[in-house]
């Protein structure tokens, strides 16, 4: 897996960019929202990165922060969200604004992309609103210091899923954590207390 290109644009355009990385040219599919980002041709960026493997095709996707390749990996979990989807859900709106529709449950807002009918509004909807709910409210929590994804409780439940913990037990018990040790925990005792 490649989990970020760092290098030089040498092209750029609002479906792609190709980054030079010691002479090996990835060519990298990008949202509006990261092409706005991208700095001038010529100079140097880093985008975090997925790749999309298919029988036909390895596409990478590129994003410039870890909270929009989040969203993307949770559109394309839907189904019916296919990687192309989700880049025109965030060609169309930003992270917040595709994150706030899901909480207010706008189903107006997200069939207003272009490609989501009102089926695969609803889906979305349906199958995001309680998971960014949980994470809004851990995000007004303390944020970890030298981590680039993000809060506390996301980087406790990575490595505990890494340590062959299921999600789902994984995510009640650093909940109950939470709750009992308050939200100024650090990553390393909640996981030391998740293990016990």
């Amino acid at each position: 897996m490649i989990a970020y290109v760092n290098g030089t644009v040498v092209y750029k355009d609002p479906a792609y960019a190709i980054i030079d990385v010691n002479g090996l040219g990835y060519e990298v599919r990008i949202s509006l929202q990261t092409y706005t980002s991208l700095p001038e041709l010529g100079e140097r960026c880093k985008l975090v990165t997925f790749l999309n493997i298919r029988e036909d095709a390895h596409i990478l996707y590129g994003f410039w922060g870890n909270d929009e390749k989040k969203l993307f990996l949770d559109l394309i979990g839907i189904s019916g969200v296919g990687p192309s989807t989700a880049l025109v859900m965030l060609s169309s709106l930003s992270s917040s604004e595709i994150r706030q529709g899901i909480i207010d449950e706008d189903l107006r807002l997200i069939q207003s992309i272009k490609g989501i009918g009102s089926k695969t509004a609803q889906r979305v909807i349906l199958e995001l609103r309680d998971k960014i709910r949980k994470e809004d409210l851990v995000s007004t929590g303390p944020r970890s210091i030298d981590s680039p994804s993000g809060t506390v409780k996301s980087e406790a439940l990575a490595a505990l899923v890494t340590l062959g913990i299921p999600k789902a037990t994984a995510e009640k018990s650093l909940d109950a954590i939470i709750k009992r040790e308050g939200q100024a925990i650090t990553v390393e005792n909640l996981i030391k207390l998740a293990l016990r």
